[in-house]
């Protein structure tokens, strides 16, 4: 696919971190011992953003480990069936491609039950990046999870100096999966240490009441999170929008309104649409007007991920946001 000026050297994401298996229960609003049954769902924050990005037209890599499996050659295909570059892909032969185990509520929110001790993307090391591919990223985009235990917490250090000494921008969703880590304290910790280096950074509500220990989702609570490198923050608020924050302005976006059966991958679907329009024209951080577009657009995006089930299955196409928002009129 080529872009409309007619050059087909798109900028590139590269998105780094963990790639994994979700296993979802056949029915919504039971517990895991009640499920009768389990869908495979790949899955995985910043692998779901690398199909993302493809789906909506944008160029995209994804740098991780996966297990020397079954399960860790399917995701590696679903990469490359979405057209996800997979050079910075390595496979671990001794340990397992990760699975979760999630809960579906009624309301669509989830529980998650992790199987990893240790699983293969926890053992990336950082003599097994990619360099040239993370140089050539436009824009770099990572998660927390990559940061709790070593090597792959080295390796993310890495990658991120690397990428930004390249001339990246730096995203960061921190996705706090609290079982995952050993205590609270650590995640919050561990999750701030590289908080200063990112450009851009996306929080959803509960992560911010989780990092600023306050229950007030308030634009002071928000802008307590700002540090001088930061180009934009954005707090998501679920079926409610989300509120931006830059340098010289502020604001809110609305949301749209959809049945939600599954919320697995939206964040990661609004993150992929924020990204993709970033990339060619950073501009919309400095132009209000162009901004809101984007984030309008975006949090379609995150809307359109909900109303299906699994998060790649969900990932809309740009044929599918335009119809979507077309309806919204």
């Amino acid at each position: 696919m080529s872009n409309s000026n007619g050059s087909s050297a798109k900028n590139l994401i590269v998105s780094f971190g963990e790639m994994l298996i979700d296993f979802v229960p056949t029915v919504s609003g039971v517990s895991l011992a009640e499920a009768p049954g389990f869908l495979k769902a790949p899955g995985g924050a910043p692998a779901n953003v690398a199909i993302a990005v493809q789906r909506l037209g944008g160029k995209s890599a994804f740098v991780g480990k996966l297990g020397e499996d079954e399960f860790g050659l399917m995701l590696a295909n679903i990469l490359k069936e979405n057209g996800v570059n997979v050079e910075g892909i390595c496979f671990d032969k001794g340990a397992r491609t990760a699975l979760a185990f999630v809960t579906l509520k009624s309301d669509g929110d989830r529980e998650f039950m992790f199987y990893r001790n240790p699983s293969a993307d926890m053992l990336l090391t950082p003599d097994e990046l990619n360099l040239d591919l993370i140089r050539s990223a436009k824009v770099f985009h990572y998660g927390s999870i990559s940061l709790i235990v070593e090597p792959c917490r080295s390796a993310h250090l890495k990658a991120m100096e690397v990428a930004k000494e390249a001339g990246a921008l730096l995203s960061y969703d921190p996705n706090l999966r609290l079982p995952l880590w050993p205590s609270p304290e650590e995640a919050r910790k561990q999750i701030m240490s590289i908080w200063d280096k990112a450009e851009v950074i996306k929080v959803s509500d509960n992560e911010l009441e989780f990092l600023t220990g306050s229950d007030k989702i308030d634009d002071e609570s928000a802008m307590s999170l700002w540090h001088p490198n930061l180009k934009l923050l954005l707090v998501t608020l679920g079926d409610k929008g989300c509120n931006y924050y830059t340098k010289d302005f502020h604001g809110t976006v609305g949301a749209f309104p959809v049945k939600a059966v599954d919320t697995t991958g939206a964040g990661d679907s609004f993150v992929g649409a924020l990204l993709t329009k970033i990339v060619d024209d950073q501009s919309v951080l400095q132009d209000e007007a162009k901004l809101k577009e984007v984030l309008r657009y975006s949090c379609a995006c995150g809307a359109i991920t909900t109303t299906k089930k699994g998060a790649i299955p969900a990932l809309p196409s740009v044929a599918e946001v335009h119809t979507f928002l077309d309806a919204q009129h």
